[in-house]
C-alpha cells in the first residue's frame, strides 16, 4: 500500500506547491513574461471603464457625434488590444508547460526503475500510473492557468479597487464590504477542498489499478466466467469516486454562492446609493457609469477565486502524490559505503576461484511485521567455481527470496553474500548485473520483438550471433516460425505465446550473456516432457562453464546440478549429491517422491 497522504492540516499547499521550482525553473523567463502581458491586458480592460466616463460626461453630455465615435473608436482599439494581449499570453505558455510535464513525467519513470522491488511490491500499479497521467495533467492545466491569473486577478483586483476609491470613496467602501466574509469562506473552503481533492485523487489510482489487472487477467476473468463480478467491482469504486467528485461540487458550488452573491448585492447597493447622489448632484452620471463598469469588470477577476482555489488545491494535492515517489530513495548505483568498511576474511580466496557464497545470510522483508519469523535464517552455502547446484525445498521454504538476493533484488539483512571472494554490497549494481544473469520462475516478456526480449540479458554489443546461439540454448527455434521471425511483435506480458514458449524466451534471455554466474529459479516447469529433455541436453554445456544456481521441483532438473542443497524453514538443512541425499535424507527423498505432504499447501514465502 503506498505510504498515508498527508492531511491539509499537515502542510501549506503554497509550500508543497513551491517544489515544483526545480522543473518551472528553465521556463521561468517564459512564464514570468507571459503573466507581466496577461497583467498589461487585465490593466488594459480597466481602462475602459475611464473611457465610458470620459465619453459620457463629455462628447454625450455635449451632443457631440464627433467625441462620440472617436470615443467608440479608442473601446473598439482597447477590447483588440486585450484579446491580442491575452492570445499572446496562451502562446508564451504553451510550449514551455508541455516541457515541463515531459520532464516530471521521464524523472518519474526513471526513478521507478531505479526504486528497489520492496517498494514495487507495496505499491499498486494503478497508483503509479495515476501519477505519470492524471496528476501531471492537473500540474500543466495549474501552471498554464491558475498559477498566472491568481497573480494577474490579485493584481487586477487591487488596480480595480484604488480605481474606484479614487472614483467616490464612499461607493468604494460599499463594494469592499463583503471582502472579509468572503476572504473567511475562502479560506475555510480551502482546508475543506484539498482533503476531499486527496480522496478523489487517490481513488481514480484505485480505479486505475482494477483496470489495468482487469485487463491483464482478461483470461482468468473470462475463463472463471468473473466478468460480472470484476464490472461490479469497477461498478462500486466508480460509485465511490462519483461521490467524492459529486462532494468536490457542492464544495466549489458552495464557496461560487458565496462569492457571487455577496458581490452582487454590493454591486446593487452601489447602483442604487450612487443613482441617489447622481439625482442630489454629488456624483456625476459619468463616474457612475465608470465605477458600475469598473466593479462589472472585476465580476471575473473575483468570481473566478473558487475555481482558481479549487485548481491550487487539485494542483497542490497532485505534487505531494508525485513526491511521495520521487522522495523514495532509489537503489544505490554504487557500491555500498557500509560494505567497503567491513573487514576482510582472514584468507581472501583469489579471484574466479572462489564461486558463490552465502555467510550467515539473515533475511526478513522490510515491511513484515515486528517480532515474524525470518524468510531465511542464517544461511551457509558454498558453490563452487563451475559447478551447479540444485536448490531444493518444500513450498513456503524461502527458494525464490534465496535466489532474489544474489542480484540485489532484495537486500540482506544481516550475513554476506560473495562472487569469486568479492562481497556484492562492495559491487555497483550495474557490475554486479553484468555477472549475474537470472531467469524467473513466472518468464515476463515486454511489448517488443522476440529479439529485443532476449538480447536485453546482452550487452548493447550482442547481435544475431549471440541471439541464435541462446535461442537454440533455450530450444526457442520456434521463433524463427512466427510471422515475422525473431523480428515478430510478442505483444502485452507475452500473452500472444504459450507458456513453454514464453519460459524459453526467458531463458535464452539468462543465457546470452554468457554469465559467470547464473540463477534460475524452476527454468523448465512449463516445458513438456520432449522439449524438457532437449533443453536440458543444451542447458548441459551452458551450466558446464558456469557458477549456477537453480531452483528445481523434479528429479529431471536436479539431475543438472552436480550437488543439491536442501532449504527448510529457512535454512539449509542438508547439501549433497542427488543420490546421497536421497539415501540419508528423509525430507528430501520424500520432495522427490512426489507424494503430496500434509500442511504443504501453506503459503509460499514471497
Amino acid at each position: 500500500m503506498p505510504t498515508q497522504p498527508v492531511t491539509p492540516k499537515d502542510r501549506s499547499a503554497v509550500r508543497t506547491l513551491l517544489r515544483l521550482w526545480p522543473y518551472v525553473r528553465p521556463v521561468r523567463a517564459r512564464l514570468l513574461t507571459a503573466a507581466f502581458v496577461a497583467i498589461v491586458a487585465s490593466c488594459v480592460g480597466l481602462v475602459i471603464p475611464l473611457v465610458l466616463k470620459w465619453l459620457v460626461d463629455g462628447p454625450v453630455g455635449d451632443r457631440d457625434p464627433a467625441g462620440v465615435w472617436l470615443g467608440a473608436l479608442y473601446l473598439l482599439l482597447l477590447g483588440i488590444a486585450e484579446a491580442v494581449l491575452f492570445g499572446i499570453r496562451r502562446w508564451l505558455v504553451a510550449r514551455p508547460l508541455s516541457r515541463v510535464e515531459a520532464d516530471m513525467r521521464a524523472d518519474l519513470y526513471r526513478h521507478l526503475q531505479r526504486l528497489p522491488v520492496a517498494f514495487h511490491d507495496r505499491w499498486a500499479s494503478g497508483q503509479l500510473l495515476s501519477r505519470g497521467t492524471t496528476d501531471l495533467m492537473l500540474l500543466r492545466q495549474f501552471l498554464a492557468f491558475p498559477l498566472t491569473f491568481l497573480l494577474v486577478n490579485g493584481v487586477t483586483i487591487l488596480a480595480g479597487v484604488i480605481i474606484m476609491l479614487s472614483q467616490d470613496a464612499v461607493l468604494g467602501l460599499v463594494i469592499l464590504g463583503p471582502g472579509i466574509p468572503v476572504m473567511v469562506m475562502c479560506a475555510l473552503f480551502e482546508r475543506k477542498y484539498a482533503e476531499v481533492a486527496r480522496r478523489a485523487q487517490d481513488q481514480v489510482g484505485d480505479l486505475t489499478t482494477v483496470v489495468e489487472e482487469s485487463v491483464l487477467g482478461i483470461r482468468i476473468v473470462k475463463g472463471f466466467g468473473r466478468h460480472r463480478s470484476q464490472a461490479r467491482a469497477f461498478r462500486e469504486l466508480s460509485r465511490t469516486l462519483r461521490g467524492t467528485e459529486l462532494e468536490k461540487a457542492r464544495l466549489l458550488a458552495g464557496i461560487w454562492a458565496v462569492i457571487v452573491t455577496l458581490p452582487e448585492v454590493a454591486i446593487g447597493a452601489a447602483l442604487v446609493l450612487g443613482t441617489v447622489r447622481v439625482a442630489d448632484g454629488a456624483l456625476s452620471a459619468g463616474t457612475l457609469v465608470a465605477f458600475l463598469s469598473t466593479a462589472l469588470a472585476l465580476r471575473w477577476p473575483v468570481d473566478s477565486i473558487g475555481f482558481l482555489l479549487a485548481m491550487s488545491q487539485e494542483a497542490a494535492t497532485a505534487t505531494e502524490r508525485y513526491f511521495e515517489v520521487m522522495d523514495e530513495c532509489p537503489e544505490n548505483d554504487g557500491a555500498d559505503a557500509v560494505a567497503k568498511t567491513r573487514a576482510a576474511p582472514a584468507v581472501r580466496p583469489s579471484a574466479a576461484t572462489d564461486g558463490l557464497r552465502f555467510d550467515g545470510v539473515r533475511f526478513r522483508y522490510p515491511d513484515a511485521p515486528p517480532g515474524s519469523p525470518a524468510v531465511l535464517d542464517g544461511i551457509d552455502l558454498h558453490i563452487r567455481p563451475g559447478e551447479t547446484m540444485a536448490l531444493v525445498g518444500a513450498t513456503g521454504s524461502g527458494k525464490t527470496t534465496l535466489t532474489a538476493l544474489i542480484p540485489r533484488l532484495h537486500e540482506v539483512t544481516s550475513g554476506r553474500i560473495t562472487l569469486d571472494g568479492e562481497d556484492i554490497t562492495a559491487l555497483s549494481r550495474a557490475e554486479l548485473r553484468t555477472r549475474v544473469a537470472v531467469a524467473f520462475e513466472e518468464p515476463t516478456l515486454f511489448s517488443a520483438t522476440v529479439a529485443d526480449n532476449v538480447l536485453m540479458g546482452a550487452p548493447d554489443t550482442a547481435g544475431d550471433r549471440e541471439l541464435e546461439r541462446a535461442l537454440g540454448v533455450a530450444q526457442a527455434d520456434f521463433a524463427h516460425a512466427l510471422p515475422q521471425g525473431t523480428r515478430t511483435q510478442v505483444g502485452e506480458q507475452g500473452l500472444s505465446l504459450s507458456g513453454g514458449q514464453r519460459q524459453r524466451l526467458a531463458l535464452a534471455r539468462a543465457v546470452v550473456g554468457t554469465p559467470r554466474f547464473l540463477v534460475l529459479d524452476d527454468p523448465l516447469s512449463a516445458l513438456d516432457v520432449h522439449t524438457e529433455a532437449a533443453v536440458e541436453a543444451a542447458l548441459r554445456r551452458v551450466l558446464d562453464g558456469t557458477t549456477a544456481l537453480v531452483v528445481a521441483h523434479r528429479p529431471s532438473t536436479v539431475l543438472l546440478a552436480d550437488r543439491v542443497a536442501l532449504l527448510s524453514g529457512g535454512r539449509v538443512a542438508a547439501v549433497g549429491t542427488h543420490q546421497e541425499l536421497l539415501r540419508t535424507n528423509a525430507e528430501y527423498a520424500h520432495l522427490m517422491s512426489g507424494r503430496p505432504e500434509h500442511g504443504e499447501d501453506r503459503e509460499e514465502a514471497r
